[in-house]
C-alpha cells in the first residue's frame, strides 16, 4: 500500500495530466504544465524551454527557446535565453544525456555571471513520440535546493511525458489553425471568386472577391446550393457543371470544367466571366469541387474591339483601294475618249485614296512602334500659335462649313516639343472636330497659361460625345457609338496616338462634352 501522500500524489497526477491531454491552446498548456510541476515537486520556480520548429524556410533561430517560466527573475530569465538560442555547435540530432548535460553547463555559466539564487536544479526532457519537444527546468535555492529520490524522479517524469504529449497536441492544433488563417487569408485576398462545394453542390467556402461579383453575401451563400446562386444570361456553347456531371464529369474525365458566359447579378445586371471547376477526391470518391470565378469584361471587351477594329480597318482599307483600281481602271478604258478635266478629276481622286491610305499605314505602324517601345522625339523651341495658324491653313480648304478661329493671347511662350508630333496632335484634333461636326459650325483652338503649363483647347459645335464613352475615346481602336461614327471614316488610332504624344511630352490630355453643344479636347504641355 501507498501512504496516503503517494496515493494523493498519483491522483493530483492523473487529474492534471488528464486536463493537459484535453487543453490544446499551447500557452493555457504551458502555464498549467509550469503551476503543475511547481506544486507537485515544492519547486519555487520553474521554466519550459522548447525546441524551435522550423519557419517556411525550413529554418529555425536556435535549438531552444523559453516558452514560459515562473516565478523567475526577468533578467535571469533574458539571459539563458539568450544562452540557449545559441547554437554552439548543438543539434537536436545530438544524443539525448548529451543535450541535457550541455543545457546544464550553461545553466550553470549563467547562474555564476548574475549570482542568482538557484541551486539544485531538476531538469526533465519532454518527450513525445519519441521526439524531444523540449526540456522542463525546476528550480531550488540555496537554503531549499531540490532533492528527490527516484521513485519521485520517475513520477515527474511520467508527468513530463504527459506534459510533451499536451505540448505536441497544442503545437499540432496551432499549426493547423495557422495554415488554415493563412488558407483564409489567401481565399479572401485573391482577386478571383472562390467558392467551395461539397459533391452535392453545397456551398462550403465564399470569398470576398465572389460578394463583390455576384453581389450575394458569403452569409447568405453558404449553406445553399450552386444552382441556388449561379444563373446564367447567356452562356459561350459547352456544357455547365450540372451537365457535364451527367455526361460523367469528373470521375470519366477527371479534368477541370471550364463554363464561359454573362452571370446574372443580385440587381439584374450582368458580368462576364469564367469559371474553371475543379475536382477534390479522396480515396476515388468525390469530396469537393472548387469553382474559380474570373471577371474577363476586359478581355471580351478587348475581343470586341479585336473584332470591331478588323472590321473597321477592313472596311478603311478596302474603300480607298477600291475607289484607286476603279478610277485607274476606268482611266485606262481603250474604248473611252477622256477630256482632260476627267482625267485630271479621276487623277485627284487616285492621289487622295492614296494619300489616305498612306496616312492609315502610317497609324497603324506608329501603333506599333508605340506598343513596341514607344515615341522618340526631337525636343526644339516650338510656337504653338504659329503651329496653330499653320494647321488652320491646312484643313481651311477641305470645309466650307466650318469657322475655325484662332484664340491666344499675346506673348504666348515657346515650349520644348518635338514640333512634327504636335503638328500631328493639332492635325488629329482638328480633324476630328471637323468629321464630327458634320453641320458645321465654329471650331475654336485656344491657349492659356497656367502656371508652368501651356493649355492649348480644340473645341467644336458638333453633338458631343456620351459621358460614359469619354474616358475610352483615347482606347486604342474605341470608337464611340453613334450615328456619326458609322458614318464617318476612321480606325480608333487618331485619339489614342494623341494621347501618346502628349504623354510622351510629359503632358496631358482630356476631353469634356456636352451633348447637343459640342465637345473640347484640352492638352497641356511643360513649358520648360
Amino acid at each position: 500500500m501507498l501512504p496516503d501522500f503517494r496515493i494523493r500524489q498519483r491522483d493530483y497526477l492523473l487529474g492534471i495530466a488528464s486536463a493537459l491531454t484535453q487543453e490544446l491552446d499551447l500557452e493555457t498548456v504551458l502555464r498549467r504544465i509550469l503551476r503543475a510541476s511547481a506544486e507537485l515537486s515544492g519547486a519555487p520556480a520553474a521554466l519550459i524551454a522548447l525546441r524551435q520548429l522550423p519557419d517556411l524556410n525550413g529554418e529555425t533561430i536556435g535549438p531552444f527557446r523559453i516558452q514560459a517560466h515562473y516565478n523567475l527573475n526577468p533578467t535571469f530569465v533574458k539571459q539563458f535565453n539568450g544562452v540557449l538560442l545559441q547554437t554552439y555547435g548543438l543539434t537536436e540530432s545530438d544524443p539525448l544525456p548529451l543535450i541535457m548535460h550541455e543545457l546544464k553547463l550553461r545553466l550553470a555559466a549563467v547562474v555564476r555571471q548574475g549570482h542568482y539564487d538557484i541551486k539544485g536544479t531538476v531538469g526533465l526532457p519532454l518527450i513525445s513520440r519519441g521526439n524531444f519537444e523540449g526540456l522542463l527546468l525546476l528550480f531550488g535555492a540555496y537554503r531549499a535546493p531540490l532533492s528527490y529520490g527516484p521513485e519521485i524522479e520517475r513520477m515527474l517524469q511520467t508527468f513530463a511525458n504527459q506534459a510533451a504529449i499536451a505540448v505536441t497536441n497544442a503545437r499540432l492544433y496551432e499549426q493547423v489553425a495557422h495554415e488554415k488563417m493563412r488558407l483564409d487569408a489567401m481565399l479572401d485576398g485573391s482577386a478571383d471568386g472562390i467558392m467551395l462545394m461539397d459533391a452535392e453542390h453545397k456551398i462550403e467556402r465564399w470569398n470576398r472577391a465572389l460578394v463583390k461579383l455576384t453581389q450575394v453575401h458569403d452569409l447568405e451563400a453558404i449553406g445553399k446550393t450552386h444552382e441556388d446562386l449561379i444563373f446564367w444570361k447567356s452562356r459561350e456553347p459547352g456544357q455547365d457543371l450540372l451537365e457535364a456531371e451527367t455526361s460523367g464529369w469528373p470521375a470519366q474525365m477527371n479534368t477541370t470544367l471550364y463554363v464561359e458566359g454573362d452571370l446574372l447579378r443580385r440587381d439584374g445586371s450582368t458580368i462576364a466571366v469564367g469559371v474553371t471547376y475543379a475536382p477534390i477526391f479522396r480515396n476515388t470518391r468525390l469530396v469537393n469541387i472548387i469553382a474559380n470565378v474570373r471577371d474577363i469584361t476586359k478581355f471580351k471587351e478587348a475581343e470586341r474591339l479585336k473584332s470591331s477594329f478588323i472590321s473597321g480597318i477592313s472596311h478603311e482599307l478596302k474603300t480607298p483601294v477600291a475607289l484607286i483600281k476603279g478610277y485607274a481602271g476606268t482611266l485606262q478604258r481603250e474604248d473611252a475618249n477622256w477630256d482632260r478635266a476627267t482625267i485630271n478629276d479621276g487623277l485627284a481622286v487616285i492621289e487622295e485614296e492614296a494619300d489616305r491610305l498612306h496616312t492609315l499605314v502610317d497609324n497603324l505602324l506608329e501603333a506599333s512602334r508605340l506598343q513596341a517601345g514607344g515615341i522618340e522625339l526631337r525636343y526644339q523651341d516650338i510656337d504653338l500659335v504659329h503651329l496653330a495658324g499653320r494647321t488652320k491653313r491646312l484643313f481651311a480648304p477641305q470645309t466650307n462649313k466650318h469657322e475655325i478661329i484662332i484664340d491666344f493671347p499675346e506673348d504666348f511662350p515657346l515650349v520644348r516639343a518635338d514640333e512634327d508630333r504636335i503638328v500631328q496632335v493639332y492635325t488629329n484634333l482638328l480633324s476630328n472636330a471637323i468629321k464630327y461636326s458634320p453641320d458645321g459650325g465654329k471650331i475654336r483652338i485656344s491657349g492659356k497659361v497656367e502656371g508652368n503649363e501651356a493649355l492649348v483647347s480644340v473645341s467644336d459645335q458638333g453633338p458631343g460625345i456620351a459621358p460614359h464613352e469619354l474616358e475610352k475615346i483615347f482606347d486604342r481602336f474605341y470608337r464611340a457609338k453613334s450615328d456619326l461614327t458609322v458614318k464617318a471614316k476612321g480606325a480608333g488610332l487618331g485619339l489614342y496616338l494623341t494621347r501618346a504624344i502628349v504623354e510622351a511630352h510629359r503632358g496631358y490630355i482630356w476631353a469634356t462634352s456636352q451633348l447637343d453643344v459640342g465637345t473640347t479636347f484640352t492638352f497641356k504641355l511643360p513649358i520648360q
